[in-house]
């Protein structure tokens, strides 16, 4: 069946403002690995969920993603509670992270399925599929894509920036933006956007 058509919204009218920081549980990547080792011993396989939005600029698709520091990128979304729901989870993370507090929640509306990834062990590698090997991955990643208001109101936490990368820096440029973020073009073509 035809992929539905997206609409998106012109990054000009994308409303945004500054909030608190916004920090990362862990204060290291060894530490990020210890505790998911540690919590996988109780509750198993961690669940994140990560939201794709999309807006033009000129007509092009970007994506946007969350900067921290010059080269560290991220798309919105995080890790789910024992038991959340994953469209419940994944209004709450987008909340959290680009939410107004001074202003009505925004009303998030996850559509479906881009994207479904797996860390294999206790380390940075993620891939597509869950290796053949592989009997208990330790990380379950799935990307939804999220259809933006008309108009958006966003506040982002201060020692972040929001960037609108577009879709065409993202292929093949895993070095700049990592494995997920720069397979992001891949489920898209131009009888699925509208600008």
């Amino acid at each position: 069946s035809p992929s539905p058509l997206r609409q998106l919204v012109p990054l000009d009218e994308l409303h945004l403002r500054t909030k608190d920081p916004l920090f990362e549980k862990d204060p290291s990547v060894p530490a990020r690995f210890q505790r998911m080792r540690d919590e996988f011993e109780k509750i198993g396989m961690r669940r994140s969920v990560d939201g794709i939005l999309l807006v033009h600029e000129h007509g092009l698709p970007h994506v946007l993603l969350l900067q921290l520091g010059t080269t560290f990128f991220k798309l919105p979304g995080g890790e789910l509670q024992p038991g959340e729901d994953e469209v419940q989870g994944l209004q709450r993370l987008l909340t959290d992270t680009l939410g107004r507090p001074d202003s009505v929640p925004t009303q998030w509306i996850i559509e479906d399925t881009i994207g479904n990834w797996w860390r294999p062990n206790f380390e940075p590698a993620q891939y597509p599929y869950i290796p053949p090997h592989i009997t208990k991955p330790k990380e379950h990643r799935k990307l939804f894509f999220v259809q933006l208001p008309e108009k958006s109101y966003f506040a982002v936490p201060r020692n972040y920036k929001l960037v609108a990368a577009p879709l065409f820096e993202l292929y093949d440029n895993s070095q700049g933006y990592g494995p997920i973020i720069s397979s992001l073009h891949r489920p898209w073509d131009d009888s699925t956007l509208s600008t």
